[in-house]
């Protein structure tokens, strides 16, 4: 496809420097999967849990069909007021229990950590699902470059705050900004992933840009977009929703489809693009690599 200027165009859609520099192995990845499809061999996305079954979610409906308050509470109002997300410059604080505490800028951090292509399917907690190729690099690649101390158990998560901008944190919908949390173990997971990317390019504002967390065994709510701060601390973090209603959206978020919400059946969803419901997996269809950090655990009660 040829280049085409318009003037719907901003310093915002430029490709960012470190993009530019990873795209020859980006595309050797690529061409790695595809060769190794035509032998057989198995791709990394299936590594991570992706079934045949799992048809990758269209481009266009992933950054349509999104939820993201801080750009409004209906599903179509994130890609509608995405240029209201500024996401340059952007700085990321590590702090709480770890030795070497920091303030990253987007550009540092995306020197330190190349990126990967991985495919993980994403379940809402209303019933949806989709399936997308993220790039992105592990969290735990992250966190140990800051040494946690032995005293951290748990890892926070913040979003930017700026309401002045976002239209969604000018209204009381959520106590702002917007906090996430995890074990720290689940954050230390292979699957946990800090995403930078999704199909082959820069994340999109209304999906979370520049970064977010993806932790695809839980809701999609514990996926917190637009990261600004990550703490690890000593004892368990509030999170916004668990925060605001307690009974319906618990700390640890695992898809589990024998737990239903009070208000939405969880025994099967609703893949994006597609008219029949399927049913739902335990921990999202990653149970064979996550089922052991919590064992032992009334995933009922710690739901």
């Amino acid at each position: 496809m040829p280049f085409r200027w318009t003037p719907e165009l901003s310093a915002l859609d430029i490709t960012p420097e470190e993009w530019f520099r990873q795209r020859r192995r980006l595309m050797k990845g690529a061409a790695m999967a595809g060769a190794g499809a035509m032998l057989g061999l198995t791709p990394l996305a299936a590594m991570s849990g992706e079934s045949s079954e799992d048809t990758q979610t269209p481009f266009e409906k992933a950054t349509s069909y999104n939820n993201f308050y801080e750009l409004g509470s209906n599903k179509e109002n994130p890609a509608a007021n995405a240029s209201k997300l500024v996401i340059s410059p952007w700085n990321v604080v590590i702090d709480g229990a770890v030795a070497r505490p920091e303030k990253l800028s987007l550009e540092e951090l995306l020197k330190s950590h190349p990126v990967e292509e991985r495919v993980y399917r994403l379940r809402c907690v209303e019933g949806w699902s989709m399936v997308i190729p993220w790039l992105g690099f592990p969290l735990a690649e992250l966190l140990k470059r800051f040494e946690p101390l032995g005293s951290a158990k748990y890892v926070a998560f913040e979003t930017i705050h700026d309401p002045q901008r976002l239209p969604g944190q000018a209204r009381n919908v959520l106590e702002w900004p917007y906090r996430e949390g995890l074990r720290l173990d689940e954050a230390m997971h292979p699957l946990t992933l800090i995403a930078t990317g999704m199909y082959g390019r820069p994340l999109p504002n209304q999906n979370g840009a520049p970064l977010r967390l993806l932790v695809p065994w839980k809701y999609g709510f514990k996926s917190i977009k637009s990261i600004v701060r990550i703490t690890l601390a000593e004892q368990q973090p509030v999170t916004s929703w668990n925060l605001l209603a307690p009974e319906e959206y618990g700390f640890y978020a695992n898809v589990n489809p024998q737990v239903p919400h009070p208000r939405w059946d969880q025994g099967s969803e609703r893949r994006i693009g597609e008219f029949l419901r399927r049913t739902t997996l335990m921990f999202n269809g990653y149970e064979k690599q996550v089922a052991g950090l919590y064992t032992g655990m009334n995933l009922s009660k710690y739901y």
